[in-house]
């Protein structure tokens, strides 16, 4: 079992930044990526960007440049994760899931909320 308690989110004017912590627990040597998706109201949950267990990040193209994820391990029983988000813009609007992949599973922080004013 993973546990995910994540922090952060806002709201913000566009241009502004935030920034996003996510700390996983519990399991945390079985987790092959974290990272974070959004959902916007009446869209899809897509990915935002991810980190794997070897350091490699994946972006979605839409935060390319702006969004950058980082990872600290801090000891054998805690992992986090950080989103700095900057330069938002009206359309990053959406609540924020954390997310750790794990075999067979994935799980799911339940969510901060980013709002974004023009």
């Amino acid at each position: 079992q993973v546990q995910l308690v994540e922090s952060g989110g806002g709201l913000v004017q566009a241009g502004g930044s935030l920034r996003l912590s996510c700390q996983a627990s519990g399991s945390i040597f079985s987790i092959n990526a974290m990272g974070w998706y959004r959902q916007a109201p009446g869209k899809q949950r897509e990915l935002v960007a991810l980190i794997s267990s070897g350091g490699n990040t994946a972006y979605a193209d839409s935060v390319k440049g702006r969004f950058t994820l980082s990872r600290i391990s801090r000891d054998n029983a805690k992992n986090t994760v950080y989103l700095q988000m900057n330069s938002l813009k009206p359309e990053d609007t959406a609540v924020y899931y954390c997310n750790a992949k794990t075999v067979p599973t994935e799980y799911w922080g339940q969510g901060t909320q980013v709002t974004v004013s023009s």
